[in-house]
């Protein structure tokens, strides 16, 4: 039976270089970003990493488990789907993953007692499926890297 993207991605060997993988697509997506919307993400992202240095990162390795379990039904799709690439394959189906890879930090929001967080999440919630979308080409090649 094949491993599973939990066996392959959160490996104890595999995990710290998928973190840092996922780190620069972060900053990659984040510099690619354009126009009012783009601006204010970078200025976010900046923001973050200026007042809370390190959080991003912490963020990323909290979270990657809980997102690569919700990718996993699409790998094992593609897997058997005779497609080849992981980044095509999801962002043809890019509205669904995003939503899928969303209810994670979705979840988090929920569970924070922390009224300024939920605050600012409600206020990006709403633009941050074409944020996804337009990283999930990336995201399938990160993947892909190490599962196939």
């Amino acid at each position: 039976m094949a491993a599973t993207l939990h066996q392959i991605l959160l490996a104890p060997d595999t995990q710290p270089e998928v973190v840092a993988d996922c780190f620069t697509l972060i900053d990659q997506e984040v510099s690619d970003k354009s126009g009012i919307s783009g601006n204010a993400v970078k200025l976010a992202y900046k923001t973050v990493n200026t007042f809370m240095p390190g959080h991003v990162r912490y963020m990323v390795e909290s979270m990657l488990p809980q997102m690569v379990d919700n990718l996993e039904p699409y790998w094992a799709d593609f897997s058997t789907s005779g497609s080849s690439g992981f980044g095509d394959y999801l962002a043809k189906r890019g509205e669904e993953v995003s939503e899928a890879l969303l209810s994670v930090t979705d979840d988090r929001c929920a569970a924070s007692n922390r009224p300024t967080i939920i605050k600012a999440y409600k206020a990006v919630r709403g633009s941050a499926s074409k944020h996804i979308q337009a990283a999930l080409p990336r995201v399938g090649d990160l993947v892909q890297k190490y599962a196939a």
